[in-house]
């Protein structure tokens, strides 16, 4: 797919500064796309139910469908989807070849929101995020390919054990969101009906950084009335504190990949930055586990330190 022009890149400065999420980013960028009088499409994937998204064939005939519709294209799934001879990417490669982007044969903007949402699903995941890299490739040398200017929209909270040369989130142009700075954090109490004072923020902020969805949940667990600041700050790192599930989600990724977990495990019980191999940081800052400066790398926050340090050591 061929990179974005400079009328969908120059705003990007502006996104990064007034968004909180990729979300909101997302839809600016699929707005942008329609001032400039590109096709869009945006498509969430957690919309997805669960029977048909831990199934590849589903779930492609799902993403083609819902794609035409977006479009205001007729289903031709049923004349075009050859399960005798094709696999299940290569079909929808197909209809997206020969039916989708030859109907509108005009720049489109593709933004697909939430992707994380495949990670789990080790059915799915690999040949999806396979095809969507495949597309990018594609871009280089088709005349429709190069039409679509494909945005994809992740967390970086999610784990994929996808080869680099395989996945698509680490080609073209990559907008990663920065993190809540004090004022950004002040702000958004007030949305949550909190008067708080720069020393509340710099308590929190002393345990989470600024990472977006650990204040988040924190400012809608405290704003809710259903714990003290202080109290969260107490049981954050433990198994009774409002982070459990999310941390347990990245222990259970760990146990299931024990050589990253022993580099994090290093990270966590150092005293200075670690310095790791390209792919051990590539890995653990796709989770979200950790601050990167060149190849050394530190906890993302107090937080993780605390709580990883406790559990990998057994």
């Amino acid at each position: 797919m061929k990179p974005f022009p400079c009328q969908l890149c120059k705003p990007y400065t502006d996104f990064l500064s007034c968004t909180q999420g990729k979300t909101s980013l997302l839809t600016r960028i699929v707005n942008k796309g329609q001032a400039l009088n590109y096709r869009t499409v945006h498509v969430n994937l957690k919309s997805v139910e669960t029977g048909i998204i831990k199934n590849l064939d589903k779930f492609l005939r799902w993403f083609c469908f819902v794609v035409g519709r977006e479009l205001g294209l007729e289903n031709r799934l049923k004349e075009l989807w050859d399960t005798e001879i094709l696999g299940s990417n290569d079909n929808c490669t197909v209809y997206f070849e020969e039916y989708l982007l030859p109907a509108i044969n005009r720049p489109l903007v593709f933004g697909l929101d939430d992707v994380d949402a495949v990670f789990p699903h080790t059915e799915v995941v690999e040949d999806f995020l396979g095809m969507l890299r495949s597309w990018h490739e594609k871009g280089k040398d088709s005349p429709y390919w190069k039409q679509v200017r494909l945005v994809i929209a992740h967390s970086t909270e999610c784990y994929v054990p996808l080869d680099m040369n395989q996945s698509p989130l680490n080609a073209g142009i990559p907008i990663q969101l920065s993190e809540f700075d004090g004022d950004d954090i002040l702000a958004l109490g007030r949305q949550y009906g909190l008067s708080w004072q720069e020393s509340e923020v710099r308590q929190l902020m002393n345990m989470v950084g600024g990472h977006p969805y650990l204040v988040r949940l924190a400012m809608y667990e405290i704003g809710s009335g259903k714990i003290t600041l202080d109290q969260l700050l107490r049981s954050a790192p433990t198994e009774s504190g409002i982070y459990s599930n999310h941390l347990r989600r990245h222990l259970e990724v760990l146990q299931q990949n024990p050589e990253l977990a022993g580099c994090l495990q290093k990270v966590v019980t150092a005293s200075k930055p670690v310095e790791l191999d390209s792919m051990q940081i590539y890995k653990l800052h796709s989770m979200g586990v950790v601050h990167q400066q060149d190849n050394l790398v530190t906890p993302r926050c107090v937080l993780y330190r605390e709580y990883f340090r406790r559990v990998l050591s057994g």
